[in-house]
């Protein structure tokens, strides 16, 4: 494969990260706008979103066999149509149903093009390097965080629909579209349905549930303690809710440049021992920003949060995709999948948690979550079977 070529795939990975991060963050932002264009309440709109979030979970899943019968690139040239059909929904329809189905579409087309391009980055990278893009390409995650929102605010503050921020995002995936008209994809048929490949299945199935696990875990955890940081800072702490924000900023703005920085501490350090470290380190920060009672020190302790944490995920896929000799797709969407139960089950426990024991149950949770991610982190030392692989990645 030439270089350019891997280049374009590579680009196409970083757009689709990017392209679920839109779609997913900038749910706050617009939510309540959206209530009041269809008159209805904001838990009912919530509701409504989980419908955008459970697209992405079942395109996941369905994307284990598709890629048996459809090619990715064909994959996204029919994704292309639907976000088109989905987004022109979005601007000429008034009705909540008709929303809800276009939500779901945007899901189904996020999903799939996140299942491909993470894909591509296990296909193309190996060893270090692989651990290396995969922490570049989440953070293409977490930059739509920090720039959607301020779109999206700009957008709203000058009076215009919300629709407009849906267009924006179905630019993105036009990038997507355009670079892989040019892009010779790989030929995964063969690949895909290794003897070798089917031959350890046996063995990988503990490592990869106790990653999958850790996926839900890690993302249940994380969603649920930052969905419910700004409104326990303003009942406990008694900041405003620009305060609040800001708090949440600075752990997204650490999460973004810490993926940058540990892709390059990724080269020096064995894997498995980094990824017992930050889930320890997180749960610690995470148990010392809930019970501090010092203001001054809450922006320095979620930040460290942040950074400490970005690499926890990409860790998780990296070591599924480190299981087999030739990364496996059905690993990695497991992962993926695991990953997105942890984001759909969010607000459905965390909503009854705050009901019946308060917020300050919910960021327990999330900390105990960290935690049983943390012991997780240590039993995957003691069924570790492909030693060959996990040697020759740490092999300085």
């Amino acid at each position: 494969m030439i270089y350019k070529n891997k280049i374009s795939l590579t680009l196409i990975s970083f757009f689709s990260y990017f392209l679920t991060g839109s779609l997913v963050i900038v749910t706050g932002m617009i939510m309540g706008n959206i209530a009041k264009f269809f008159n209805t309440s904001l838990s009912s709109m919530s509701y409504t979103f989980t419908i955008l979030n459970f697209g992405i979970l079942m395109a996941i899943c369905l994307n284990t066999w598709i890629k048996n019968y459809i090619s990715f690139k064909i994959q996204i040239y029919f994704g292309y149509i639907c976000i088109i059909v989905a987004i022109l929904a979005l601007i000429y329809s008034k009705n909540l149903i008709i929303f809800s189905m276009s939500m779901f579409i945007l899901g189904i087309v996020s999903g799939i093009t996140m299942s491909i391009g993470t894909f591509f980055i296990t296909y193309l990278y190996d060893g270090h390097q692989r651990a290396i893009v995969l922490l570049i390409t989440d953070s293409f995650f977490s930059m739509a965080g920090m720039v959607f929102p301020f779109i999206s605010s700009m957008i709203l503050s000058y009076q215009k629909p919300w629709y407009w921020i849906y267009i924006l995002i179905g630019i993105i995936y036009s990038i997507i579209f355009i670079i892989a008209i040019n892009t010779n994809f790989p030929q995964l048929n063969n690949y895909l349905n290794n003897k070798k490949t089917i031959n350890q299945k046996k063995p990988i199935k503990i490592n990869i549930i106790i990653l999958s696990i850790s996926a839900t875990c890690y993302i249940l955890g994380q969603l649920g303690f930052i969905s419910w940081i700004p409104e326990y800072i303003m009942q406990t702490k008694h900041l405003t809710i620009n305060q609040a924000g800001k708090l949440v900023s600075y752990f997204w703005m650490l999460y973004m440049i810490g993926m940058w920085i540990f892709s390059i501490i990724l080269n020096f350090i064995n894997i498995k021992k980094l990824f017992l470290f930050l889930t320890g380190t997180s749960t610690i920060l995470m148990y010392l920003f809930i019970n501090n009672q010092e203001i001054n020190k809450l922006e320095y302790l979620i930040a460290l949060l942040g950074f400490f944490s970005s690499a926890i995920y990409t860790i998780i896929i990296t070591l599924a995709s480190l299981q087999t000799k030739k990364p496996s797709v059905k690993n990695i969407n497991l992962i993926l999948i695991s990953g997105t139960i942890g984001t759909l089950l969010t607000f459905i426990i965390t909503s009854v948690i705050v009901e019946k024991k308060g917020i300050y149950a919910v960021l327990i949770t999330s900390n105990i979550l960290y935690a049983i991610v943390f012991i997780l982190s240590i039993t995957l030392n003691f069924f570790t079977i492909n030693k060959s692989i996990i040697k020759n990645y740490i092999k300085k």
